[in-house]
């Protein structure tokens, strides 16, 4: 199965800063998550117009925590420890496909036993988003994919010379958020990630 790259957004740029950057990067990623915390429902409907605009697939695009916008756009969602369940989500939205943030592997476990589609785990590496909090290290992600069948992203700290470390411990893909957002060439880097992706799950 191919290895999946998921770009996040940071909740710095602008939503018109993202999407442009999601443009350029549009053929090298799986799937963009809008990640804004602070943003109105209004203002994350008219990011993913922005999205759609720079040619990015609706079913690319994945909205967190805010499923009622998940479901006006046709999208995915994407859920944290303080949004709805994973179950009530499923129940009413049968179609939608459903993410979520976990952060072990028995938090994994639930979120699979409720209907989750895919898992993000993290944070795998040190990262400055996450200062003073240890990292969990490739260890933890061998051990909780091993406790669940469904997909498993890992998150956080990931640069493309970590990535067969990474896939080693069973990921399944990888999700990005300033090793592209920042980078003076995100579609270079974007795509190096989908390349250290892509060859070493060829193997």
């Amino acid at each position: 199965m191919r290895k999946q790259l998921h770009v996040i957004s940071d909740g710095k740029l602008s939503l018109e800063a993202f999407a442009e950057i999601a443009g350029e990067v549009e053929p090298f990623a799986d799937r963009f998550h809008l990640r804004e915390k602070h943003r109105t429902s209004r203002e994350l409907y008219e990011g993913v117009k922005l999205l759609c605009n720079e040619g990015i697939p609706i079913h690319k695009i994945v909205i967190n925590d805010r499923v009622d916008v998940a479901w006006a756009c046709k999208t995915g969602a994407h859920l944290a420890f303080h949004s709805l369940p994973v179950r009530v989500v499923k129940t009413h939205f049968l179609d939608m496909p459903i993410g979520c943030s976990v952060h072990s592997s028995e938090e994994a476990e639930e979120a699979a036993k409720q209907g989750a589609d895919y898992i993000l785990f993290g944070h795998i590496f040190e990262t400055d988003s996450k200062k003073g909090i240890p990292p969990r290290g490739t260890g933890s992600l061998e051990a909780l994919k091993k406790a669940v069948e469904i997909p498993v992203m890992a998150i956080g700290g990931i640069k493309p010379e970590k990535v067969p470390e990474v896939l080693e411990a069973g990921a399944d893909g990888i999700a990005v958020m300033s090793g592209i957002l920042q980078a003076k060439d995100p579609a270079e880097a974007a795509k190096l990630f989908s390349k250290k992706l892509n060859e070493e799950g060829e193997k």
